[in-house]
């Protein structure tokens, strides 16, 4: 491709006591990828899954100018086509069912309403205008399916909600009477008396509830809870990032530590990861040096006088640049490379604590990923991608302006969306 030679940098397997990760929020229990497990419940196939839970499906029936659509996901997964093919709206589409996933309120996740409604959709009888959002995680309980209603208009509500597995429908809303903030909520018992009905707030995902409201006594209700936790667990934890080369300049004070969005906060978050994990801080600066014009022996954070710290390239033989003298494209490359070998632990993410790191992976989100990028940048960091994904730490899905360059390349699943 053009002569561009694709060569990740060498990250070394985790290390530590008893499998534990020696990079900070790696998310890593193991020296080898994740392993896999076999169901345990009668109704699935003797089919070996994967041990992390993740999206492999997203369907967006009626949402924005999508109609229809179902897009398969992979590991590393990149949208492309032209301006106003809706790029950008998968992702959004994305990040709202985490959000919903982690239990924040429909108002909440969908501030721009307006945005997300079909173009062609008409009020009905009611005046009652929506979109409908759905995916699939695949995981050890098996393919887990979720399709949302929400209604728009006249009033902010989740007006349906499906959860299924093995084509049996596990738990299923319905708003019953638009008097009340409420819908009718049944779900799978697999005893004498096949649901179990009751009233569930109108605002939140059920899915996101049902493991704090039935008690798991009968098979059934396992069966049902296992597909809503592998389900919430596929979709908590993601992180949108979209650095910024004219923040990423500006000297930080020191902070929490963990990386914003917009990566303005780089230098605070490379002089944390630098001192916790020496073995993860080489593979970046291996990454950074394939990324970056001329020679890169280190990255660190250095204190000024005023106490702001400023990230410096080290060049060797006593020479450094500055983080402001760097181009956009070097930029943006170095805020992605840290984020694809770190994870949730030094990300602003809202991570589930209740789940062990070994059963969750990171998913982050990159719109315009190939923005400022040249053809090396672009490849390395697919590459690094493409690696951490098979090790179960992250997963990537992105938009970029143009696909062609990355069509066919190995563990990459490009998704051509038409005007």
């Amino acid at each position: 491709m053009d002569g561009v030679r694709l060569r990740a940098p060498r990250v070394p397997p985790p290390r530590g006591r008893r499998g534990e990760s020696g990079a900070p929020g790696s998310g890593a229990t193991s020296d080898a990828r994740p392993s896999e497990v076999r169901p345990s419940d009668a109704h699935s196939s003797d089919v070996r899954r994967p041990l992390r839970p993740r999206l492999t499906e997203l369907r967006l029936s009626a949402y924005a100018n999508h109609r229809r659509r179902v897009y398969r996901l992979g590991p590393v997964t990149l949208f492309g086509g032209r301006s106003g093919s809706g790029k950008s709206g998968v992702l959004r589409a994305y990040g709202a069912l985490s959000r919903l996933g982690g239990g924040e309120s429909v108002r909440e996740v969908f501030g721009d309403v307006g945005g997300c409604v079909p173009v062609w959709a008409r009020k009905d009888a009611q005046g009652r205008r929506g979109f409908r959002i759905g995916c699939t995680a695949d995981g050890p309980e098996g393919p887990v399916t979720l399709d949302v209603a929400v209604q728009a208009e006249p009033r902010m509500r989740i007006v349906g909600e499906r959860l299924s597995a093995g084509g049996t429908v596990l738990l299923e809303t319905a708003l019953r009477d638009p008097s009340r903030p409420t819908v009718d909520a049944a779900w799978y018992t697999g005893g004498s008396s096949p649901r179990v009905r009751a009233p569930f707030p109108d605002d939140q995902l059920a899915t996101a509830i049902l493991p704090l409201r039935v008690s798991g006594r009968t098979r059934g209700q396992r069966r049902a809870l296992s597909a809503a936790e592998q389900m919430v667990v596929a979709l908590r934890t993601v992180f949108a990032c979209d650095p910024r080369p004219e923040a990423m300049r500006e000297p930080v004070l020191p902070g929490s530590g963990l990386l914003s969005a917009g990566c303005d906060n780089f230098a605070d978050v490379v002089f944390r990861t630098r001192a916790e994990c020496a073995v993860r801080h080489a593979a970046l600066v291996e990454a950074v040096a394939a990324g970056c014009a001329g020679p890169v022996v280190d990255l660190r954070a250095e204190a000024r006088t005023d106490g702001r710290l400023q990230a410096v390239l080290d060049r060797g033989g006593g020479g450094t640049t500055a983080l402001h003298r760097l181009g956009d494209g070097e930029l943006r490359h170095l805020g992605l490379a840290l984020v694809l070998l770190t994870g949730a632990g030094v990300l602003t993410v809202d991570a589930p604590r209740e789940v062990p790191t070994a059963l969750g992976a990171l998913t982050l989100l990159a719109d315009n990923f190939d923005r400022c990028l040249d053809l090396n940048q672009r490849f390395t960091l697919l590459e690094l991608a493409v690696l951490m994904a098979e090790r179960g730490h992250i997963h990537l899905m992105g938009t970029v302006s143009d696909d062609s360059w990355a069509i066919g390349l190995p563990g990459v699943t490009v998704v051509h969306l038409e005007s």
